[in-house]
């Protein structure tokens, strides 16, 4: 099969922001049942995550390289977890799936797709992607598809799952609103972990696709929450506006961000000696940083609340931040990662599960944000639309293989 391998020689003869990346596209082998109860897919639409794509641009940022969570990958890499797929070949011991259903991944090689039993207490509550096994068993180390040697994501013609990885997609809903479920899910998980108080106030930082799926969460769930936004590029800023935000703020500069969320919240700013300001009392209950760089942070503990909470779900090299308002205030700083099962309004199910049923209910539609699709052959040409979205009003990008 074709496949988009990371941790091979670059494809010479470029001179872009891809020219020194080691990804290029090879003939590889095809997937294989790993145990007898996975399944073999053909994927029909892949989303590029922001994640995929800063580690394809070499786009972390400068600084610490001893990133702890590298212990659980293996290379080379076939990328790509946010994807529609069909089933082609299921296992003698697969459950729940038949050839030619319609199947959205849950990416996580936990305890069930690892084989591994007893599952552990992470795996027991639900909690997938906190699993203590992802470097046991005889799958390669990696947290989810695409960053395990073993296990070959969507930027490929083909791709294993096992059978509780895939939930099978409902015909009222096009391909093209469940390749969102995994952003949607890491979203879902951030907020409904960390909830705001009812008729509070919120700031989403970034409006990415984990930054638009919370304002669109957050218009779902919470629709008494004033939101406000801070986007980098004017096609996310209208859609953050399409999607209902209160409030949508540029980026730059950060003077002006803690300026206006302060007084749109109400807050006080009071100058230091050198520095920006600080809002106490402050103007936001929740920050939930999509983006997760020091100068992100910054801004954050400086207009939130007293106990408040900023909620860590961007991905970034990590760096020093002047965080004295962090202690001052007593906020909470927490991390997000990803998804598992989560209640929302009393239920529990899987993020994917409430995802589609939002869906076939009505209540959210995410297709403006799919702004660009290119063929698996085209893959320069999508990460250099991510690379230059100032220019492309590229948000989200995916490869259409069908």
């Amino acid at each position: 099969m074709r496949a988009l391998v990371f941790g091979v020689p670059p494809e010479p003869g470029f001179d872009d922001a891809l020219a020194h990346s080691p990804v290029a596209l090879r003939d590889m082998p095809e997937p294989r049942l790993l145990h007898d109860d996975w399944v073999i897919t053909k994927p029909r639409l892949t989303g590029i995550c922001g994640s995929d794509s800063k580690q394809i641009l070499l786009d972390f940022g400068e600084g610490d390289a001893d990133n702890a969570i590298s212990a659980f990958c293996s290379f080379p890499q076939v990328m790509g977890h946010e994807v529609v797929a069909d089933v082609v070949t299921v296992g003698p011991k697969a459950r729940g799936l038949d050839v030619g259903q319609r199947v959205v991944l849950n990416p996580w090689l936990s305890c069930g797709p690892r084989g591994i039993e007893p599952p552990c207490p992470a795996c027991e509550n639900g909690d997938y992607s906190l699993c203590w096994s992802f470097c046991d068993g005889d799958i390669k180390p990696g947290i989810h598809t695409g960053v395990s040697a073993d296990v070959t994501g969507g930027y490929a013609e083909s791709m294993a799952a096992h059978d509780s990885m895939l939930f099978i997609v409902p015909e009222s809903v096009p391909d093209e609103l469940a390749v969102f479920a995994d952003p949607f899910s890491v979203s879902l998980h951030a907020i409904t972990r960390h909830p705001p108080p009812r008729s509070g106030r919120v700031l989403v930082y970034g409006a990415g696709s984990l930054g638009l799926c919370a304002v669109v969460i957050l218009q779902a769930l919470y629709p008494e929450v004033a939101v406000a936004v801070v986007a980098r590029f004017d096609a996310q800023a209208e859609l953050a506006r399409q999607f209902g935000a209160d409030l949508v703020l540029a980026h730059e500069p950060r003077l002006a961000v803690v300026e206006q969320v302060a007084v749109w919240g109400g807050g006080r700013l009071r100058q230091p000696l050198q520095g920006l300001p600080m809002a106490y009392p402050g103007a936001v209950d929740v920050v939930y940083d999509t983006v997760g760089k020091p100068e992100t942070f910054e801004v954050g503990v400086r207009v939130l609340r007293a106990r408040g909470t900023l909620v860590k779900a961007g991905v970034h090299t990590p760096g020093r931040w002047e965080w004295s308002p962090l202690y001052f205030k007593e906020i909470d700083w927490v991390g997000s990662n990803a998804f598992g099962v989560e209640e929302v309004n009393g239920v529990r199910k899987h993020a994917i599960g409430h995802y589609l049923d939002l869906i076939v209910d009505g209540a959210i539609d995410l297709r403006p944000m799919l702004t660009h699709t290119f063929a698996l052959e085209q893959w320069r040409d999508a990460f250099l639309a991510i690379a230059d979205q100032g220019n492309s009003g590229a948000v989200k990008v995916a490869f259409d293989q069908r």
